[in-house]
């Protein structure tokens, strides 16, 4: 394993998102503000084939629209509230409540801006229904704005890919050095599955499995050091200390999500993880400079 140098890097998880919606041009600035060492974010095709930042594949959790994502416009999703649902005033200096919603391209700029070395380690949302067409719109846009694959970088933006999805990684593989390359992995749990879906018993169940062999086999290009980033969820670190201590001995990068208290902080550095992901950068890193 590289060794470890200081402290943790601390990625901000959709943005400083316990402070502001998740995602927003706001939860982006605070991040900033906060010191983040980098950023996470998830990206989703619109119907045009515009790169937007969202977790979810349909609108109603985070905005005041409803449906799927994909079959709506940029220019549809520009005129819905992405940040209200929060509850929380958007200072000024962050922007209106319509400049709140955010382009990949657009976060690229306000990171850019950010006067020093920043991280950004971009999640593909998947089932998508573009399939891998997402991975490569990505891909192409990155290109278009100067960078290169070999170094993963973009001006001052040091870039890494992420994924659930075995064949988004293996997809990637075929273009990105697996070093910046992040396999996803986590338990999957038939209920929360149905409840975070809205899905019945059986549909659910169908879903689950499906998760549940992309897990297996995110597991085995782990195992066989495939990809240089391993990502697991900070309840897998729990409960699979003997696999996450062979992955952090074969060499891997561990970058976990998603950790906002201080006994799982502590557990991380305690690790030697190399990146927590997290939703309180202000407060971890408050916490790892105690430390």
């Amino acid at each position: 394993m590289e060794p470890l140098i200081g402290r943790p890097k601390v990625y901000a998880h959709r943005g400083s998102s316990a402070a502001f919606a998740e995602h927003t041009r706001a939860a982006y600035l605070r991040a900033l503000a906060d010191g983040a060492d980098g950023v996470e974010c998830d990206v989703h095709l619109t119907r045009d084939q515009h790169v937007v930042l969202l977790h979810d594949a349909n609108l109603d959790r985070t905005s005041n629209g409803t449906g799927p994502v994909g079959e709506r416009s940029l220019a549809e999703l520009r005129e819905l509230d992405f940040s209200s649902w929060k509850g929380v005033r958007i200072p000024d200096a962050y922007g209106a409540i319509s400049e709140q919603f955010l382009t990949l391209p657009e976060l690229i700029d306000i990171l850019r801006g950010a006067g020093r070395e920043i991280g950004l380690a971009i999640e593909f949302k998947h089932p998508s229904p573009y399939q891998l067409k997402l991975e490569d719109r990505v891909l192409a846009l990155l290109t278009e704005r100067g960078w290169t694959p070999e170094e993963s970088r973009l001006d001052n933006i040091q870039i890494s890919f992420m994924s659930f999805n075995p064949d988004s990684v293996h997809h990637l593989l075929q273009v990105v050095p697996a070093e910046h390359i992040c396999q996803l992995v986590d338990d999957v749990n038939v209920q929360e599955v149905r409840q975070e879906l809205g899905l019945g018993a059986l549909t659910g169940s169908a879903v689950a499995n499906v998760m549940r062999q992309a897990q297996l086999e995110g597991e085995e290009l782990l195992d066989e050091s495939k990809v240089g980033i391993a990502g697991p969820g900070i309840t897998y670190v729990r409960r699979h200390a003997l696999k996450v201590q062979r992955w952090m001995e074969s060499g891997r990068r561990f970058r976990v999500w998603t950790v906002d208290s201080e006994a799982d902080v502590a557990l991380c550095q305690g690790l030697g993880v190399h990146e927590i992901t997290t939703n309180k950068p202000a407060q971890v890193l408050a916490q790892l400079a105690t430390q």
